[in-house]
């Protein structure tokens, strides 16, 4: 019987939910109902827990009080997609509620962990039924159900993952997109995944995870070298998980090309890149082509030669996962204006247009690679204005930007773009005269006038909506309906017009990925033109990964 939790116990705990989330993170992903590749459920929900893992492991709290405080706040700059922030939400709530306590016993936990349910619906604007909400609000009742009488916080969380699992499993019943495609909901599934591990850990079945320092980086031994020996710039490490099947020879070739150090590490799931380069951004792109982009790290060596040649501590990416040194290196940039505007997305195309529009900062993100709050946030410090509009231009990203506003200082307005489009056509409309409230009405007003089509390709075969989807098709998609999967462009293109004949359109605009020929694009908005003889048609490199084409129907 344990009657109490305390801060080593916790910390364990944590350090063990995070072990089995990085287990279970393909399992997650690949819970995604839509064939997109853009499962990454639990891409995110592990990468925010290792920065709660993180925080422990640098500041060592000895309290339970100072744990979950620790674990909150590495959570909450971590926070990457919707699950992650739910996640970051849920134990912030049993922070706030354990705070100043040495230990808690099951009655204390049990409320801790309602706080943190309270504290997540709060947050979410419109809370669906049938995802990790559901899940933890049903495990966290039958919790303080238990405690009202019993003592035990083991079976008090053996009751919670009974309740749990029960409610996961009807996720399937609750949400109609999930009853479609018969999976759980898969931000729910971690959810089970690391109370279940906090639970194993707290009983003693859950085998330890060694804590170690991190191993050796992937760098030059700067102060061995002369600088005239630095032939390319970056230090470049990236590591990518596969999402197509097919040798890395056309990579090793292309990176060989442009940089040297080259070593690449790969098993079934993943590849790992380091290579030494005057280009990263080139090398990451390229790299995408092969596999969903889960983490990166660039470094200048150039500067860092000089830092070691001079006797000063040579800044490294590694510094960035600490808190205090990141805000101690980087102060909020003071305020020359206003207004200013940060947008997500990705390709070089979208960032430069955005840029163009009147964007201070581009913060590199979208589907399948969702940026963190910590990065929203870095580049809302960054920004010279008194308030700054936020774009994310995905759904999965709204709730990241909207974690910035108790972070800083500056008034931070997030527009609720969920897609890119939406995101250019508000910036179009964009003047840093208007004050900032009636600015938020004008940009409101323009994303609601704006469809986005996107063509994309499926990742695996599924049956999803009534549709056969077979790896390798061009899915189509209005509005994130799935308008139908198909063996080539032309066929997908007709039955994308059919949709958007209803809307009317007076001006189409064709964002090309990085994948599409000039020519090919050309080609594609020509059969626009042809279809809609009336309305205005633009052709844009966009450059975005992922979607050959997006959109934008006004």
């Amino acid at each position: 019987m344990t009657e109490f939790i305390d801060g080593q116990s916790f910390t364990s705990m944590v350090i063990c939910a995070h072990a089995a989330l990085s287990a279970g993170k393909q399992q997650l992903n690949e819970l995604n109902v839509f064939p997109v590749p853009d499962g990454d459920t639990g891409t995110n929900m592990t990468m925010t827990m290792q920065n709660a893992v993180s925080e422990l492991n640098k500041k060592k709290p000895q309290t339970l009080g100072a744990a979950a405080d620790c674990v909150a706040s590495g959570l909450l700059r971590g926070a990457r997609g919707n699950s992650g922030v739910i996640l970051s939400l849920l134990f912030r709530g049993i922070a706030k509620k354990l705070k100043g306590l040495e230990q808690a016993n099951a009655a204390q936990f049990a409320a801790a962990m309602q706080e943190g349910v309270d504290a997540a619906y709060k947050a979410v604007m419109k809370p669906a039924e049938g995802t990790i909400l559901t899940v933890s609000r049903l495990a966290t009742a039958a919790a303080v159900e238990f405690a009202a009488n019993g003592a035990d916080v083991e079976l008090m969380l053996t009751h919670a993952m009974e309740a749990g699992k029960t409610a996961l499993e009807d996720t399937k019943n609750l949400n109609p997109v999930l009853k479609k495609a018969g999976v759980v909901d898969s931000g729910g599934k971690g959810y089970i995944i690391i109370w279940e591990a906090m639970l194993a850990s707290l009983q003693g079945r859950f085998e330890m995870p060694e804590i170690m320092d991190e191993p050796a980086k992937d760098k030059a031994d700067f102060g061995a070298i002369d600088d005239e020996e630095i032939t390319f710039t970056f230090d470049t490490v990236f590591i990518v998980r596969k999402t197509v099947d097919k040798p890395l020879e056309g990579l090793r070739a292309y990176l060989s090309s442009i940089g040297d150090c080259l070593v690449i590490g790969e098993d079934d799931e993943a590849f790992k890149v380091h290579v030494h380069t005057d280009i990263p951004g080139s090398a990451l792109t390229e790299a995408q082509k092969y596999g969903t982009l889960e983490v990166a790290k660039i470094e200048n060596m150039r500067i860092q030669h000089e830092d070691v040649a001079a006797g000063r501590q040579a800044i490294s990416a590694d510094d960035l996962e600490d808190e205090e040194a990141l805000f101690a290196d980087h102060t909020p940039a003071e305020p020359e204006k206003e207004i200013g505007v940060v947008a997500v997305c990705a390709g070089n195309g979208l960032s430069d247009l955005f840029k163009e529009l009147g964007a201070d900062a581009v913060v590199t993100g979208g589907q399948t690679m969702n940026p963190s709050t910590q990065d929203i946030l870095a580049a809302v410090e960054r920004t010279p204005a008194k308030t700054v509009f936020v774009f994310p231009n995905n759904k999965n990203i709204i709730m990241a930007a909207q974690q910035c506003q108790p972070l800083t200082e500056k008034k931070v307005i997030v527009i609720p773009t969920g897609a890119v489009p939406q995101g250019i056509s508000a910036m179009i409309n964009f003047d840093p005269n208007v004050a900032p409230e009636d600015l938020e009405t004008v940009f409101n007003e323009a994303i609601e006038t704006v469809h986005t089509a996107q063509v994309t390709y499926a990742a695996r075969d599924s049956e999803f909506d009534g549709h056969h989807i077979l790896a390798g098709q061009y899915l189509g998609l209005l509005d994130g309906t799935l308008v139908g999967s198909f063996d080539s462009l032309p066929h997908l293109l007709e039955a994308l017009g059919n949709k958007i004949e209803a809307l009317d359109p007076s001006l189409i605009s064709v964002y090309y990925g990085e994948d599409i020929h000039a020519a090919d694009a050309q080609a594609t908005s020509s059969i626009i033109e042809s279809r809609f003889p009336d309305a205005e048609v633009m052709t844009i490199n966009g450059g975005q990964p992922v979607y050959y084409y997006m959109i934008s129907i006004e």
